[in-house]
């Protein structure tokens, strides 16, 4: 089996937060790994998500009793009635904290991958923790709520902050209702128009009567809903069809709630001509896209469907505007192709996906196609949503392992970059799904340690872990690569990835280090990534925890176990360089010295061999000590005090420097 990669071109990078589900969507770009990612750490993916969601947030009644609650008690639990927007304002809170060294992330309770909420390890120094129990049943929530106590011990003792989104109807024990806050939906008439202010639409469009938005808002309606109405009326706008006004937006809006599930099945019953259904279908798949490209996809279309070609001379068959009209669709003065009823391309998806069934595959293998035309109008943007539209259907009707697949089989071919960059979309959306996010996480993990990487396969596992699981669930984010790191040869762009990310997080850091020294499954592989996990500059820099990683015992024993294996498993080229920035850090870390020598001496323990190594490390490196050569000549003199004591040897005095371990070249 081919169980390593060696290369990564590639990818991709922006985010959209709201409310609702979250999509990710990532543009397909060459370079390398560390060049594409720079400024795009997982801290900074998590940060923008917030920033953005709050650009768009109404603060609800209650939220400054919230904030009060957080800041004083570092915990705050939300309630509020279902669609108030619960879940935002959780998010909204964490974002308004001041920016530490901790990280945003989810909690997961229950999880396979997840430890309990009152595992000691759980809350790191300065984390935003987010326990969102919205959806709890009354189950659930009962036994979380046990655990709640001791996790707000934990986020208190680590200077961290947690906020508990609780379930509707949830109740809490006595000594934690001084820390609940209720909220209650925002003005919904602010609601919609701190999002048209978003789509850039001028407020003197909006500040006319628009008697179809009062309508909508006469049922109550929730925060999810309201900017779904809101993203209507854009798409209305962008259409420029009649009434080509605020209050005709509203109304286009308003009837786009509906289904049209009856309009297209005549519709569809009424063209019965393979042409027309294709010029449909396609139509509803890459709406909104130049009449180009409509054009061209359809044809595609009806290629891969392998329909009769059309024996009518090109100067005698229907031109494009008069086949548009025949499916109720049009071009605007932009050139590109639109329904005349909004909405109507999402029901249009729907009838083909649910009564065509046995055209699925080929409608997948058009939409592959489709991607990969050159056509200066067929956009990176076009491209994502094509991709988000197909996997819509799989996930609406359950196909999420057919999804999955799908993405398997367009990760597998390098040839074309179109193809990992739509497996990249597809996963996506699939781990974005609250429905099967967790399904898509879980088969990563699988695909990660155990499939073929073949392909881009690797490449595309790296980046969805990277920038779709990281920024919100850390954790699994660092087991998954930390299985694709096991497997590189040459170039290591998941073990870059992988350092990065502990790097955000002095707790991610901590969990690495047990995982590479006591869990580990792969001693060799191990013992190579526990070189650039056990970095001496982090793990003795505090930053802004009470203190650092060094000064914990558990540390200590992983340091020692972890470097003991170094010692068994590679060759001394291969940790040189490694134990030389040891040997560097110990000549400036003070007081910490000796501590960072011990630890050295302890896992090479009384084996001559290694000791006469790290001896000869500290020999060679004392010109290169930041401090001066003298500073690196005291540093390996206090080290072969350290090793002779551990060889059951008195040190020389007589000699200016002492004598080098026996098995050593002085």
């Amino acid at each position: 089996m081919n169980d390593t990669f060696t290369r990564f071109e590639s990818p991709v990078g922006s985010v959209h937060a709201g409310h609702g589900d979250i999509h990710n969507y990532h543009s397909y770009t060459t370079g390398s790994f560390a060049q594409q990612t720079a400024d795009r750490s997982p801290r900074r993916i998590a940060d923008d998500q917030l920033r953005l969601l709050r650009q768009r947030f109404v603060a609800p009644k209650g939220m400054g009793e919230a904030r009060r609650l957080l800041a004083e008690h570092s915990t705050v639990f939300l309630d509020g009635p279902q669609g108030s927007g619960r879940t935002a304002a959780a998010r909204v809170l964490l974002y308004e904290l001041p920016q530490g060294d901790g990280i945003f992330r989810e909690l997961l309770p229950g999880g396979d991958e997840e430890v309990a909420l009152t595992d000691a390890g759980l809350v790191g120094a300065g984390d935003r923790l987010l326990l969102d129990l919205a959806e709890a049943d009354l189950a659930g929530w009962r036994k979380n709520r046990r655990d709640l106590s001791a996790l707000r011990k934990a986020v208190q003792e680590q200077q961290a902050h947690l906020v508990v989104v609780m379930p509707q109807d949830g109740m809490l024990e006595s000594d934690l209702q001084l820390y609940r806050a209720e909220i209650s939906q925002p003005p919904a008439q602010e609601v919609f128009r701190r999002h048209l202010r978003l789509h850039h639409i001028p407020h003197e469009d909006y500040l006319q009567s628009a008697p179809a938005f009062t309508d909508f808002l006469d049922a109550q309606r929730s925060m999810e809903e309201i900017a779904d109405f809101a993203d209507r009326v854009r798409r209305a706008r962008t259409a420029h069809r009649p009434p080509d006004t605020f209050g005709g937006w509203c109304e286009q809006a308003r009837d786009a709630r509906k289904t049209w599930r009856q309009e297209v099945a005549r519709l569809v019953a009424d063209r019965r001509e393979a042409s027309q259904r294709a010029l449909l279908f396609t139509t509803a798949m890459l709406h909104g896209a130049h009449a180009d490209v409509i054009h061209h996809a359809a044809a595609l279309l009806l290629r891969t469907l392998k329909a009769p070609r059309d024996t009518v001379h090109l100067l005698e068959g229907k031109d494009l505007a008069e086949r548009l009209t025949e499916i109720s669709a049009s071009a605007g003065p932009d050139g590109h192709v639109r329904f005349d009823k909004l909405g109507f391309d999402a029901a249009v998806r729907v009838h083909f996906w649910d009564h065509m069934p046995d055209l699925r595959a080929r409608l997948s293998a058009w939409a592959d196609r489709t991607a990969e035309l050159v056509d200066r109008h067929l956009t990176a943007d076009l491209r994502r949503e094509l991709v988000r539209r197909l996997a819509d259907q799989y996930l609406r009707t359950g196909k999420w392992r057919e999804l999955a697949a799908l993405a398997d089989e367009w990760s597998a071919d390098p040839a074309n970059p179109a193809r990992p960059a739509a497996a990249i979309h597809a996963l996506s959306c699939g781990l974005e799904s609250k429905q099967y996010g967790g399904n898509f996480r879980e088969l990563i993990l699988t695909w990660c340690r155990d499939k073929q990487l073949a392909g881009d396969l690797a490449d595309v596992l790296l980046r969805v872990c990277t920038e779709v699981i990281a920024p919100t669930h850390p954790d699994q984010a660092v087991v998954r690569l930390h299985h694709l790191a096991r497997r590189e040869r040459g170039a290591t762009p998941a073990l870059d990835a992988l350092c990065d990310l502990v790097a955000t997080s002095s707790r991610l850091r901590r969990h690495m280090l047990d995982r590479l020294t006591r869990h580990a499954s792969a001693p060799s592989a191990d013992a190579r990534l526990f070189l650039r996990i056990c970095d001496p500059v982090p793990l003795t820099d505090p930053g802004g925890s009470p203190r650092a990683l060094m000064d914990e015992n558990y540390v200590q024993d992983c340091v020692t176990t972890g470097w003991r294996e170094v010692f068994v498993q590679l060759p001394q080229p291969h940790w040189y360089p490694y134990a030389r920035r040891w040997l560097h850090t110990a000549s400036d870390a003070g007081g910490r010295r000796d501590l960072l020598l011990d630890l050295l001496v302890d896992a090479a323990g009384r084996n001559g061999i290694h000791l006469a190594a790290l001896y000869s490390v500290a020999r060679a490196s004392e010109p290169t000590a930041s401090g001066g050569s003298a500073c690196g000549v005291a540093t390996t003199d206090r080290l072969l005090q350290k090793i002779s004591a551990a060889q059951g040897l008195r040190p020389t005095t007589a000699s200016p420097r002492p004598a080098p371990p026996r098995g050593t070249t002085p």
